[in-house]
Order: structure tokens, then C-alpha cells, then sequence
């Protein structure tokens, strides 16, 4: 049994992965450290072969990560890092350790899973897009503020009052946290929207309309169900893809990984 790690600017996800595939998703604040719930959590679990971790929330919470494991298991944890050409997947940033590695392993998630051409949308702390051509070839991808920083600096930069920041049940709003919460979903929403568009008029051109390459749509990210009931396109929502991608790098023999430094986006 191998126990997976997601650590996210905001939150850490874990589950548990064996010959029978992954377990349930499992999630906590961490605030940059370890909080009391996850340690509690923690105490219960079978002691893991291995423990394999995807870190873009920093050092230190990196660093508290593996003294925990070290201290629970005695083991030492094995952090990913991107790998050019892994399993086929061609990142297309020229420096590849420059892309985030929760996002190389999404990639490697949605590559494995046979989407062939993909958009993934990872809606969390940050809102990452990145686009899959067939053949594990990474187009590239963008980055926006996710919807509470993006409603944080809006509100940080006016005079706007805070208000409930609940989203209005219609396309609009009629009251101002209502129209700030709702403005922060469509935005995204529609990025994505149009990003799927294009890349289904990329694959078009270049493969001639063939239908089996129409691209997938996977929404994942702590804020996925909340962006995709505004999203107007086929979608699939998988809120542990990136624990997935590293559920397929478990299958390497250690030691597959890096050290434990965190990843940049």
C-alpha cells in the first residue's frame, strides 16, 4: 500500500493506493504546516510501503510533511518532479521543471486515461488550464487567480462593500457579493469554455474534422464542482486527478523522485 500526497497552496489531499486501484480523497486545510486533524488522521492508517508526494504549497509544509512520515513509518517520502517525454508526454514549456508538477501530473493522468486531446482545468488557491493534443503533446497552458483570490483583490482594490459572496442563482445578480461571487465563476468558466473551443478548432484543422479526436474536458481542483455547473460544455469532474497521476508514478520503483522542494506553477 502506498500512501499519495497532493499538497496544494491551500489544501493537502491524500488517499491510499494498492493492487486494487486508488481509495477514496481525503482533504485538509494546512495553513503551511500540519494541522491536528490530519495528524489525528494519520495515526489510524496501515503503515505504508512507500510514500510518494506532488508539493506546490512550499518548503515548509514539505519539509513538516516528511518529518510526519519519518516519525509515523520511519520512511523517507519521495516527492515527484516533471519528467520530459515520461510515458510519452511531452511537456511544452522549454525549461519542463518550470511547470508545476500538480499540473504535469493531471497531464499524466488525463494521458493515461486514454483522453487522447484534453483541456484540464485544476480550479484551486490558482485556476491552472492546460491543453493535451493527441499523443501526450502539452500545448501549453495559462494561469488566472482562483475564485476567492479573485474576489479577494477585487474587494482589496475598491471600495466595493464585502457583502455575501454567495453566488446568484441566475447568470446575474442582483446584489454586489452576489455579482462579485458570480462574475468570479463566469470568468473562469468561460476561459474555459473558450479554450475548449479552440483547441477543438486546432485539432480540427489539423486531423480533418476526425470526430474521435473531439478534445475532453476534465475539471478538477477543490473548486471544480463549484465552477462546473457554469461551464457549458461536456464535462468530466475528477477532483483526484493529480493524486492519479501519482497513483501511475507509484508504479516505478524507488527511488522515481526528487527532493523534497516544492514545485512552481
Amino acid at each position: 500500500m502506498n500512501l499519495l500526497i497532493d499538497i496544494g497552496n491551500t489544501n493537502l489531499h491524500w488517499a491510499l493506493h494498492d493492487a486494487a486501484g486508488l481509495g477514496p480523497m481525503q482533504g485538509v486545510r494546512h495553513g503551511r504546516g500540519v494541522p491536528l486533524d490530519l495528524l489525528a488522521a494519520w495515526e489510524t492508517l496501515e503503515p505504508p510501503e512507500r510514500v510518494l508526494i506532488a508539493n506546490v504549497g512550499g518548503d515548509p509544509v514539505g519539509r513538516a510533511t516528511t518529518r510526519v512520515v519519518r516519525a509515523y513509518w520511519g520512511l523517507d517520502a519521495e516527492f515527484a518532479a516533471v519528467r520530459q517525454g515520461y510515458l510519452g508526454l511531452r511537456v511544452a514549456y522549454p525549461e519542463p521543471a518550470r511547470l508545476g508538477v500538480d499540473r504535469w501530473l493531471a497531464l499524466l493522468a488525463a494521458h493515461e486515461r486514454g483522453a487522447g486531446a484534453a483541456l484540464i482545468l485544476d480550479a484551486g488557491t490558482a485556476a491552472t488550464y492546460d491543453l493535451l493534443a493527441p499523443g501526450g503533446h502539452h500545448l501549453g497552458g495559462l494561469i488566472l487567480p482562483g475564485v476567492e483570490m479573485m474576489c479577494d483583490s477585487l474587494l482589496a482594490g475598491t471600495q466595493i462593500p464585502r457583502g455575501d459572496l454567495v453566488p446568484a442563482a441566475d447568470p446575474w445578480a442582483n446584489d454586489t457579493g452576489a455579482a462579485v461571487a458570480t462574475g468570479g465563476l463566469h470568468a473562469l468558466a468561460a476561459l474555459a469554455e473558450r479554450l475548449h473551443d479552440r483547441l477543438a478548432e486546432r485539432l480540427a484543422a489539423e486531423y480533418q474534422g476526425h470526430a474521435a479526436l473531439a478534445p475532453a474536458l476534465l475539471v478538477t481542483g477543490g473548486d471544480g464542482a463549484r465552477i462546473s455547473p457554469w461551464i457549458g460544455r461536456p464535462l468530466a469532474l475528477v477532483p483526484d486527478l493529480v493524486l492519479r497521476g501519482l497513483a501511475r508514478l507509484a508504479q516505478d520503483p524507488p527511488p522515481v523522485l526528487d527532493t523534497g522542494q516544492a514545485s512552481v506553477h
